[in-house]
């Protein structure tokens, strides 16, 4: 019989540790063979976390994953972290070299949220505040978070959502929305083509951990009559080199 060790909110914390630090979702049993945790305790205690949000079970009903108070957590962190600074100023160079708004945006529930956003300097702009969420299907961010997800899943969430018009160039189709995704997963890069706001496009790409895994989307927003989606290959270099600094700064936290 195995023994316990440590208090609960080790046991709880080690839970969360490996869970975040796994490539894949983990069940209960195999989080029990990395910890060495009684098997009733482990199952017990990644029921209660996943009760209160930390961890999400997925459709296979028995692995789990980052739940969105997990998300919230790390998001938390990096935006009041040592590098907050550092990182708006990243933000900041990217804005005034591409003359445009620039944003970082999170996955929060069926939504993304900014946890960081510079505004351009032109007249024209739209006003969007941090911590404002907008929809995951119908913007480049949204969108660039869906296809990270595995296609089983990702056809789940996209099955949930209620595909409404948003703007002119909305995808209200499933199966079009689905092919949009493995487009956007090949390339690593999404764009929102007046699919939100009318005469508003955004091209967004990710924003990586040291494992190659999807945490924050790195965006550029403008109207229209000002960035043409087809010559968005001329801000890629800038967008990619600046999610690359980012991603530097989280791997220093």
């Amino acid at each position: 019989m195995k023994r316990e060790r440590g208090s609960t909110i080790e046991r709880v914390l080690d839970i969360l540790d490996t869970v975040a630090a796994s490539t894949k979702p983990l069940s209960a049993t195999e989080i029990n063979e990395v910890l060495n945790l009684p098997k009733a305790t482990a199952h017990r205690l990644c029921a209660e976390l996943e009760a209160r949000g930390y961890l999400l079970k997925r459709i296979d009903g028995k692995s789990y994953q980052p739940g969105n108070r997990l998300y919230d957590v790390a998001v938390g962190v990096l935006a009041n972290s040592r590098f907050s600074a550092t990182r708006h100023a990243i933000l900041t160079e990217l804005s005034e070299k591409v003359g445009e708004t620039c944003n970082i945006a999170y996955p929060d529930g069926l939504y993304m949220a900014y946890s960081d956003r510079v505004e351009t300097k032109a007249p024209l702009r739209l006003q969007f505040s941090i911590g404002m969420r907008v929809p995951l299907y119908c913007t480049a961010s949204g969108k660039l978070y869906l296809s990270t997800l595995p296609k089983v899943r990702r056809k789940s969430v996209i099955n949930k959502l209620k595909l409404e018009a948003h703007a002119k160039n909305t995808i209200t189709d499933p199966d079009m929305l689905i092919a949009e995704l493995d487009n956007i997963e090949r390339q690593q890069v999404s764009i929102d083509n007046q699919e939100l706001y009318d005469d508003v496009v955004a091209i967004a790409v990710p924003i990586k951990d040291r494992k190659g895994r999807f945490y924050s989307s790195l965006a550029i927003q403008a109207p229209a009559s000002r960035i043409s989606i087809n010559h968005s290959d001329r801000y890629l270099p800038l967008l990619r080199e600046a999610a690359h600094d980012l991603a530097m700064l989280a791997e220093d936290e």
